[in-house]
């Protein structure tokens, strides 16, 4: 819940901030863009740190650091500004959210860690609509400065109890070379069972961001005309993806991770395409079937990839992370000129495009051999 409570909060509140700061829908999605280029660039760096200073550590500083951000975004009185601390905050991220998968890919035996996984997914679906749906409420009633502060506020008091209740590591091995950490990071980019997650991974957050979005402007123009109270309400959708990710833990360790990420693709696609209908009811369902197909993808990825890497898992963990939250800066800023052709049609029709990418490569390239991460030390 801490680590994605803020990463997508200005997204109900898009039209109200373009407003606000008089800018367009390319413009003010630079406030979703900041937070998901910070991620992509601070992973690799977080997974590295974890791997020499302890899983705990980061975790718990990394928590404090995201809450202390969102509480100095709140200060922000021009867009550069907020762009600023929105980078700061996507910065923070992955020492909570890629240290904690290579935490659980360590701390449970492989026959559990798909039913771990999935649980912590449900635990960032959580976070993810809670954040949304809190800054859509509290800025139609009162001020967007205010949702970052309470956003904030919450932030600190779950730091205190991931302080007080996380256990201390048990089986990750630290290392203190960066030598070592380079020449690893090196072999994880020439192992391409990790490469074909990394590229699902672009396409997987491509979608998600580029659908979650675009569909505010969507949902506030005629004829749906929501504000942004409303707009965050319409995450709702993400307690779909809470509630079904558990189950998808079964079938990922019954199943098998290529099978159950095919099968998330083809959810995610016909969900989206649902979406152009213009009901209401339409839209909400179509959102709620492509965040489960969305969530239950991002559960099979992160659930594999400790296995496909024999050592430094938090690196290659932290590398998945940049290119899928390249994939989601990509989602931030690409459908813009897919609007300005064809509108939310268009966008739609891109999102497509990015779940059929996954589902190829699923399907011709996720059992690629495994080569040893350690090749090159």
């Amino acid at each position: 819940m801490c680590a994605f409570l803020t990463l997508y909060a200005t997204q109900p509140i898009l039209p109200l901030l373009a407003h606000s700061f008089g800018v367009g829908k390319a413009g003010i999605s630079l406030t979703v863009l900041a937070s998901t280029l910070g991620v992509a660039l601070s992973a690799p760096f977080m997974g590295g740190l974890a791997d020499r200073l302890g899983r705990r550590r980061i975790i718990v500083t990394s928590a404090l650091l995201l809450g202390v951000t969102s509480l100095l975004a709140a200060t922000s009185a021009t867009l550069p500004q907020l762009v600023f601390w929105r980078f700061l905050q996507g910065v923070f991220t992955p020492g909570v959210f890629a240290v904690t998968v290579a935490y659980i890919n360590d701390e449970w035996k492989a026959g559990k860690a798909g039913s771990a996984m999935a649980a912590y997914v449900s635990g960032t679906v959580i976070g993810g609509f809670c954040g949304r749906a809190a800054s859509g409420l509290i800025a139609e009633h009162t001020d967007w400065r205010v949702a970052f502060l309470v956003l904030g506020l919450a932030d600190l008091i779950m730091t205190a109890a991931i302080w007080r209740w996380l256990p201390v590591e048990k089986c990750a091995k630290r290392t203190e070379r960066s030598a070592a950490l380079v020449g690893a990071a090196l072999g994880h980019l020439r192992n391409s069972a990790l490469l074909a997650r990394y590229a699902v991974g672009f396409c997987v957050l491509f979608s998600l961001v580029g659908t979650f979005t675009y569909v505010t402007f969507y949902l506030a123009a005629p004829p749906f005309r929501l504000g942004p109270a409303q707009l965050g309400l319409i995450f709702v959708t993400y307690l779909v993806g809470a509630a079904v990710t558990p189950l998808a833990g079964r079938w990922l360790d019954r199943f098998g991770s290529q099978r159950t990420l095919m099968a998330a693709a083809v959810f995610g696609m016909s969900g989206v395409l649902l979406t152009i209908k213009p009901q209401l009811w339409a839209v909400g369902a179509g959102l709620a079937i492509c965040c489960t197909g969305v969530f239950i993808g991002q559960a099979a990825i992160s659930s594999s990839i400790g296995r496909c890497a024999s050592d430094h898992r938090a690196l290659a963990v932290g590398l998945y992370a940049t290119f899928y939250y390249l994939g989601g800066s990509a989602g931030a800023t690409a459908p813009a000129w897919a609007w300005s052709i064809g509108g939310w049609t268009a966008c739609v029709a891109l999102v497509i495009l990015a779940q059929a990418a996954t589902f190829g490569i699923a399907r011709w390239c996720w059992s690629a051999p495994v080569q040893p991460d350690n090749a090159s030390l």
